[in-house]
């Protein structure tokens, strides 16, 4: 049977709907509710801006230098995680501080950076959205777990003087493997911890690394886009995106596209 010229327009402009509509449509979206979500604590839910000011005024008031802080102490993390040698996140970032103060030709002392870097990490307050978007998440019946880099001391002091204890069903540390995110044996030995399959659990952070390191050992993801954090390009983008833990929960329990 041969078609029309009007009949082949309309095949054409129909199809080319249909791949519009299959274009708005996420892709990485999954239709299966997690059992156990990971949380990756500073930053994405903790605010860091006590530490970065502690830095800063350690650092003879060089607020620029705190990214450089920061990443330094995570670069020297994947460092550990290469050649076997572990140590405490927080004393990774004791070390950091003082190298990046040597870099700049500023005069620093280990007590001075002890002093910059231990007590302002466990003494930090959460976001403004967090505790709304934890109570969601807690009564749809998800179990709420930490993941972080901390040690189990750091950790639970956080959470004690974040007054965000009693939202969480666990906690866990890289401190018992020691190995730090985003090796994939961290979020392998979670899974494990918490007896749930990879599609059956969800990470949650502000953090793209430690968002490509949950998505490669095949767990959900849920990327909170704090000030400043981005999505890198050549990782796996995360199933769902927002600007904070409220919205992001609405999303992952279906209550919002």
């Amino acid at each position: 049977m041969k078609l029309t010229h009007s009949a082949i327009m309309l095949v054409g402009l129909t199809t080319l709907a249909s791949m519009a509509n299959a274009a708005e449509k996420p892709v990485n979206t999954p239709q299966v509710l997690p059992k156990v979500i990971f949380f990756d604590v500073n930053e994405t839910l903790l605010d860091l801006g006590n530490v970065a000011q502690s830095v800063t005024q350690a650092l003879d008031g060089r607020d620029d230098l705190v990214s450089s802080w920061f990443t330094t102490m995570l670069h020297y993390s994947l460092v550990s995680n290469a050649i076997g040698e572990y140590h405490h996140f927080g004393d990774i970032g004791v070390a950091a501080l003082q190298l990046v103060a040597k870099q700049n030709g500023i005069a620093l002392s280990q007590t001075e950076a002890n002093q910059a870097i231990q007590a302002p990490f466990r003494d930090l307050q959460p976001h403004l959205d967090v505790i709304m978007g934890l109570k969601k998440l807690q009564a749809s019946g998800i179990k709420l777990v930490t993941l972080t880099n901390s040690s189990d001391a750091g950790i639970e002091s956080q959470l004690k003087n974040a007054n965000l204890t009693q939202y969480f069903d666990d906690s866990l540390t890289v401190q018992h493997l020691q190995v730090f995110k985003p090796d994939l044996r961290v979020y392998r030995w979670a899974l494990e911890q918490m007896q749930v399959e990879a599609d059956e659990a969800m990470l949650i952070a502000a953090h793209t690394w430690d968002i490509a390191g949950a998505a490669k050992a095949g767990m959900q993801t849920g990327f909170i886009q704090r000030p400043g954090q981005y999505q890198f390009a050549l990782a796996k983008k995360a199933d769902y995106v927002a600007v904070d833990l409220i919205k992001l929960s609405e999303q992952v329990l279906g209550k919002q596209p």
